[in-house]
C-alpha cells in the first residue's frame, strides 16, 4: 500500500460517511461514539447501515493513523515541507508501514 493508495482510501471512505451523515443528521464521529457504547438503531431497517457506517469510520481511523505516521516518517527523511511535496506531487509510490 502507498500513500496514494491512503489517500484515495480516505476520500472514498469521506464520501460513504457523508452520505449517512446527511441520512441520518449527524457526524460519523457522534455516530460512532455511541455505536462503541453499544447503542442499537432505533428501526430494524437501518441495521445494515450502521454496520456499514461503523465499518467505514473504523477503516477511516486506520487510514488517517496510517496516513499521519508516513507523514510523519517522510518529515524525518526530507528538509522541509516544500522537499516533502514535491515528493507526494509527483505520486512516487511512497510505502506505508504495516
Amino acid at each position: 500500500m502507498t500513500l496514494d493508495d491512503i489517500l484515495y482510501d480516505m476520500y472514498a471512505l469521506q464520501d460513504e460517511m457523508r452520505a449517512y451523515e446527511r441520512k441520518y443528521g449527524v457526524l460519523s464521529e457522534t455516530f460512532y461514539q455511541a455505536y462503541q457504547a453499544g447503542e442499537e438503531p432505533p428501526d430494524d431497517a437501518w441495521v445494515r447501515d450502521w454496520t456499514a457506517w461503523a465499518s467505514a469510520y473504523k477503516i477511516w481511523l486506520r487510514r488517517q493513523q496510517q496516513y499521519h505516521s508516513t507523514i510523519q516518517a517522510l518529515r524525518k527523511e526530507t528538509q522541509s515541507i516544500a522537499e516533502m511535496i514535491e515528493r507526494t506531487a509527483r505520486h512516487e509510490p511512497i510505502p506505508i508501514a504495516a
